[in-house]
């Protein structure tokens, strides 16, 4: 099987960097976004994501094999079509199927008979089945019969130096078992290993078991960590012995809680599902429950340590969810400097990564503060730029 055309919808941390990927195998992509901000720096060749330099941009352009475009007309050309939107969640808390619905309705006007389609973006089991396959039909005005459809789950992890697309093993369910063959022989062009999954189903659930279970141990050292504070330990000294066991034990590591796109989100896809189908998921909510109220804890520490926030100077350092990158999504930051405000203290952040977020702009280290908690360390922050303040380590720390 060849294919000369692939559209990729949504050109953020998963569908920029396939998108150059597959460029690099000869194939004409088009990278389709409803940013048109990201489709002018696209196309004249600058990259907005930190796993992927703008000089892969720039040469996947000078190709003439990689356009940025608002438009689905080229979903009309192409025999592959990856979907790679963002399914965030809403202001309450819940699964937000907005932009995936929003696009199956845009390239369901231009899908041409025998399109492999795949969705990448994370969803609840049974989203596939139940939602993607009638907005196709209802789009195209024709059965799904006519198409091959496949759920792969993404599994980028931004800035990891060890794993890539390529190296990852790469997950496939297929509606039909003809779908599924259509999306390994797809997958296996660029990536080493490609799993068959038996159903659209077990796909999508082992995307949502994959970080549940990284969930459920983050909060659960996130409590370890309060307790060996308590008892004046260092949970790291703890984990580091741990972690001298060879088997039956993985190491985890406290922080402020959870982030990104896929840690916190995913678990309550998972939940949001079960409470649907009426079946409890007690334990999974708990570590949901835990991991929410870390950044709390944090601002109690930073209350004992000052003995009242009320107008006192807060420097909190590193807003992203992880290190060196500059993704904010479900920060944990948010919520402590909320959490911070709220008991009176005037807040400042540093992160030349992030410059700006939420109307306000990164502000530089000094030791004009009352107090700085380091959330999250970029390679970059040099801590010595506080000078002698009291610090509080609310992040995991990286030497």
């Amino acid at each position: 099987m060849t294919y000369s055309k692939v559209s990729i919808i949504g050109q953020g941390y998963v569908g920029l960097p396939l998108a150059v990927m597959i460029v690099k195998l000869g194939v004409k992509v088009t990278g389709i976004d409803s940013n048109s901000n990201t489709i002018d720096f696209l196309n004249r060749g600058i990259s907005h994501i930190e796993d992927v330099p703008s000089s892969e941009i720039s040469a996947a352009r000078a190709s003439g094999l990689y356009e940025a475009s608002s438009s689905f007309k080229n979903v009309s050309e192409s025999d592959v079509v990856v979907i790679c939107v963002p399914t965030p969640l809403n202001g309450q808390h819940q699964p937000d199927l907005s932009y995936l619905n929003s696009a199956l309705a845009d390239m369901s006007k231009f899908l041409k008979k025998g399109t492999l389609i795949i969705l990448e973006s994370t969803v609840s089991p049974g989203t596939t089945r139940n939602l993607v396959v009638p907005a196709i039909e209802k789009g195209t005005s024709s059965s799904i019969k006519n198409f091959f459809l496949v759920f792969s789950p993404e599994r980028i992890d931004p800035r990891n130096l060890n794993w890539s697309i390529s190296n990852t093993p790469k997950l496939v369910g297929g509606l039909t078992d003809r779908c599924c063959k259509m999306g390994m022989a797809f997958y296996s062009m660029f990536i080493d290993e490609v799993v068959e999954c038996d159903s659209l189903e077990v796909a999508e659930t082992s995307k949502l078991l994959e970080n549940s279970f990284r969930l459920v141990n983050i909060s659960f050292i996130n409590e370890l960590a309060i307790y060996c504070d308590k008892i004046g330990i260092a949970i790291n000294d703890v984990i580091r012995a741990a972690a001298t066991k060879p088997f039956g034990y993985m190491p985890f590591y406290p922080s402020i809680g959870v982030g990104g796109h896929c840690i916190p989100v995913d678990p309550v896809y998972l939940s949001h599902s079960a409470r649907e189908l009426d079946v409890p998921t007690r334990f999974l909510d708990l570590a949901i429950q835990v991991n929410n109220e870390v950044p709390k804890y944090f601002v109690n520490k930073a209350r004992e340590k000052l003995g009242d926030l009320q107008d006192k100077k807060i420097m909190v350092v590193g807003v992203a969810y992880k290190p060196n990158i500059a993704d904010v999504r479900e920060t944990s930051v948010k919520p402590l400097i909320e959490g911070l405000i709220q008991d009176g203290a005037k807040v400042f952040w540093h992160d030349e990564l992030v410059k700006e977020w939420n109307g306000q702009k990164s502000s530089k280290l000094t030791g004009d503060y009352d107090l700085a908690i380091i959330a999250t360390q970029h390679d970059y922050i040099d801590l010595s730029q506080l000078g002698k303040i009291p610090l509080l380590v609310a992040g995991r720390v990286l030497r």
